[in-house]
């Protein structure tokens, strides 16, 4: 089975009548969204769902699960991908350029649980480009500190237009290599203090769970 869906269906299963669920963003989370239609559809489940982006909230919608948002209710549990997880479970998010939103959402939920094949685990934080959110006329200063940080900073572009990708928020999305990353609470609360910077993609201290689908099976890991 494909790994990433493997994990997923896991996920899936941890859902309970009556959950208010935040919805996840990316090729992982959608899996975890179908399935999560499914049992509400077979299964008659009470659950509402709090996307962290349109592409969520459509996916949502058209598998059968009512949605809400942070305004109404507090997510019982989100469910979400990783790009990188280390033995610690901080992560790296944002390959999909919805990790504001799904920082917001993981945070306010009682439980977080991190879905993700065998190749996001890492023994260190660092080779996936770390997303930073930014306010567009922010870009050039925050990419200056970014690179006095030791960085390698760039501009993500979008596939099929020309031009930047623009996230849900309005914002820019720069990638910044810093290598390994030996601290990542650390980096996560600096990158969050340079003015015009709106978010990170480090998840540090926020996954209550994460489950792996691996070529021996499935791995579960807690803090």
């Amino acid at each position: 089975m494909n790994l990433k869906k493997m994990a997923a269906l896991r996920a899936a299963h941890e859902i309970r009548d009556g959950d208010v669920v935040g919805l996840g963003t990316g090729s992982t989370a959608h899996y975890f969204i179908r399935e999560l239609g499914r049992r509400v559809l077979e299964e008659e489940l009470d659950v509402m769902g709090i996307p962290t982006s349109y592409q969520s909230m459509f996916l949502a919608s058209s598998s059968g699960i009512r949605i809400t948002g942070l305004s109404e209710h507090d997510p019982d549990v989100a469910v979400d991908g990783a790009d990188e997880v280390d033995p610690q479970l901080n992560l790296i998010k944002g390959g999909g350029a919805a990790h504001t939103l799904e920082k917001i959402v993981d945070s306010a939920a009682e439980r977080f649980i991190v879905i993700v094949d065998e190749s996001k685990l890492v023994d260190r934080l660092g080779a996936f480009p770390l997303p930073v959110e930014v306010i567009p006329a922010a870009c050039r200063p925050v990419m200056e500190t970014l690179e006095s940080m030791g960085a390698d900073v760039s501009i993500r572009s979008c596939e099929g237009k020309d031009g930047p990708v623009v996230t849900d928020n309005g914002n820019f999305v720069l990638d910044a290599s810093f290598g390994v990353i030996h601290e990542p609470g650390d980096l996560e609360v600096r990158l969050n203090s340079i003015p015009g910077v709106v978010e990170n993609g480090i998840f540090s201290g926020l996954a209550d769970m994460v489950i792996a689908g691996t070529s021996d099976g499935l791995k579960i890991m807690k803090p």
